[in-house]
């Protein structure tokens, strides 16, 4: 039998505790600029990620091209 270490979200009281040292640690005057920096990193990413993507859907749809002599 073999024992596994299971992760889940964390609960009511534990969402509670980490607002609560979120705000102790950065106060109510820098959460806002924070949640702005964190929005506009995720933006960021799921933009590069949407390029990627079509970049490859891109690549995959286009008929062979001869590959440049080195």
């Amino acid at each position: 039998m073999t024992n596994h270490l299971l992760l889940a979200m964390p609960g009511g009281s534990e969402w509670i505790l980490i607002i609560l040292a979120v705000l102790i640690l950065f106060g109510g005057r820098k959460i806002p600029e924070f949640m702005r920096g964190l929005g506009k990193g995720m933006r960021e990413f799921n933009d590069a990620k949407n390029n990627v993507k079509q970049e490859f859907e891109n690549g995959t749809n286009d008929p062979k091209k001869p590959a440049p002599k080195s």
